[in-house]
């Protein structure tokens, strides 16, 4: 019943993701904003999570109640959410808009911090819960693109209010903390601890591996449906590619339990980091339908792996007074400086180069793949 109750949040919040992502965009244009003005919305909240997403994990961590928090970011976020439908002019729509994106870049890493101490305490299976919020993200995508196709993009933020509302109600069933983690004999993280985890060398090694192969998905994640296209791969088959990575990915998270039985989880990121070199080495050099097939079932390594390594070696190695601040910074430099810096990158790279740029995110995949067993080399002396 504990399994199900954060697999039913998992589906929820990448119910939001799955709407926000690809489609959130398309309600700001139908609302007016320049492609300029559309870009700034999107990356300011980028920016501003490498900030504020650790500080709302270290008060988290503070609390020693992770759920309360999530609650209260959920329900945040739906407000901001049903402001921002009432919006019209550009700068409170970028305001709204941006708060509402954090609180769920906020939410996420508590929630792993929640999943992995069920998983600790009670045995469960990461993988098992998690599946369910890549399953939904097939499903919001599915979703939106019908919703779109018949109410047009004003539709979409309805549909988010829609996810948000259920995010908000699905906390409510997430696990309570336990007595002895709210109580003032638990240990309560300080300044001094987080000092010390931003200034530990595996802790650090492990941001720069995990970072550095999930940062490697930038020119796919940014410019791969648009260069199929150009190279005349159809819609249908454009979408069924991007259906195979996620399918892998999940089967994945299946089996992750037993996975984990055999590899350590700074082995599943250097696994990830070696398919990530092998996936883009031959993205460079525009491989046949065929092929693209099987480097797509790669993302199931590059991205999946490399996540559920992560989330693992934190639970491992990481106080659980610790761990959501942990969760957090990892969040932030993975998703906030290591992907910013990469789709920069990209952006620079692609246009001169085509394809080829993809070799750059092999580099990324190879210096990954050092900080990976240089971490394992320190873990294990």
């Amino acid at each position: 019943m504990l399994a199900a109750r954060i697999s039913l949040f998992y589906w929820a919040i990448f119910l939001i993701i799955g709407l926000q992502t690809p489609f959130l965009p398309l309600w700001l244009d139908a609302r007016g904003l320049s492609v300029t003005e559309i870009s700034i919305a999107g990356a300011l909240p980028l920016f501003i999570r490498i900030v504020a997403t650790p500080m709302v994990a270290y008060v988290a961590d503070r609390s020693g109640d992770h759920r309360r928090m999530v609650i209260t970011l959920a329900w945040s976020g739906l407000a901001c959410t049903v402001l921002l439908s009432q919006s019209h002019h550009l700068w409170p729509i970028i305001l709204l808009s941006t708060l509402m994106m954090l609180t769920t870049s906020s939410i996420m890493p508590l929630t792993e911090t929640l999943a992995m101490r069920a998983v600790r305490a009670h045995g469960l299976d990461y993988g098992r819960m998690r599946l369910w919020g890549s399953i939904s993200f097939i499903v919001a995508t599915l979703i939106g693109g019908a919703a779109i196709e018949r109410w047009t993009g004003s539709v979409v933020i309805w549909l988010i209010i829609g996810a948000v509302a259920l995010t908000a109600l699905a906390a409510h069933a997430l696990p309570r903390p336990d007595g002895a983690a709210t109580g003032s004999a638990r240990p309560r993280i300080s300044r001094a601890d987080v000092a010390e985890l931003v200034t530990s060398p595996l802790f650090l090694l492990f941001l720069a591996a995990a970072g550095l192969v999930q940062a490697a998905h930038a020119v796919f994640y940014v410019y791969g449906v648009l260069h199929w296209r150009g190279l005349g791969l159809s819609a249908t088959w454009t979408g069924a590619l991007w259906a195979i990575a996620v399918i892998a990915e999940i089967a994945l998270f299946a089996r992750s339990g037993a996975v984990l039985k055999i590899l350590s989880p700074l082995s599943l990121i250097a696994l990830g980091a070696i398919a990530a070199i092998v996936r883009w080495i031959a993205m460079a050099f525009d491989p046949p339908l065929a092929a693209l097939v099987v480097l797509q079932v790669l993302h199931a390594l590059t991205f999946g792996a490399t996540h559920i390594g992560t989330v693992h070696f934190i639970a491992q190695n990481i106080p659980p007074e610790r761990a959501g601040t942990a969760q957090a910074l990892q969040a932030s430099v993975t998703a906030g400086i290591a992907m910013g810096g990469a789709t920069l990158l990209a952006g620079q790279l692609y246009g001169p180069f085509g394809a080829k740029a993809y070799l750059a995110m092999a580099v990324l995949g190879a210096l990954g793949l050092v900080a990976a067993l240089t971490a394992q080399r320190r873990l294990r002396a």
